[in-house]
């Protein structure tokens, strides 16, 4: 039997999570450089939005670590709550006054957002804000490799060519490709191949 095919990626990387890697493609790489570019950073706070599964938790554990400040994900969920809102606002305030920074991350951008703040809609609608974007077929084939990889499972090229052009271009939906095949491989008893993938997409 031939050895598997490698696939080559041509993407950075960086450390993250102690152990995991986040990988750095054209779809964020305007995020990592504002990760990169802090204390550099023209207002006390940096939104950074994007779907599910996209690396933002992971990109704020990056700059964390490198910053020793304070990183909150899913803040578009504490928009619409006068508590919360009040308590960012606060948070906003005394990063302000000590010269701190906060980094928040989002699905959407803040002008989606519903305040019910006018000073913390103010302050965060004029806080730079970057997305990141859906992945490209490189990102995207070499997060199906390591979430394979994360189970145990080893893919060749063949099975990831094969998927790449039959799912949604998103994080989530190879997040939950992979975690499908692996429930289907394993009650059935068999390797995750072209024929398996073929009953699920």
């Amino acid at each position: 039997m031939s050895k598997p095919e490698q696939i080559p990626f041509d993407l950075g990387h960086r450390n993250a999570f102690a152990r995991e890697d986040f990988m750095i493609a054209p779809s964020n790489q305007a995020a990592v450089a504002w990760i990169d570019r802090w204390p550099d950073w023209p207002a006390p706070a940096l939104i950074i939005y994007g779907p599910p599964a996209s690396g933002k938790s992971h990109l704020g554990a990056v700059w964390k670590t490198k910053s020793a400040q304070h990183f909150i994900d899913d803040i578009d969920t504490w928009i619409g709550d006068p508590a919360r809102e009040e308590d960012l606002f606060h948070q906003y305030n005394i990063a302000k006054e000590n010269g701190h920074s906060l980094l928040l991350a989002a699905a959407s951008p803040p002008h989606q957002w519903g305040f019910t703040l006018p000073d913390l809609a103010s302050r965060l609608k004029a806080a730079p804000c970057v997305e990141i974007e859906p992945p490209d077929d490189s990102l995207l084939a070499a997060m199906l490799v390591k979430l394979f990889h994360d189970r145990q499972i080893t893919v060749n090229a063949e099975v990831i060519h094969y998927i790449l052009p039959r799912i949604e271009r998103s994080y989530h939906a190879a997040r939950t490709l992979v975690e499908t095949a692996d429930r289907a491989a394993l009650s059935g008893g068999r390797a995750v191949t072209i024929p398996l993938l073929s009953g699920l997409i």
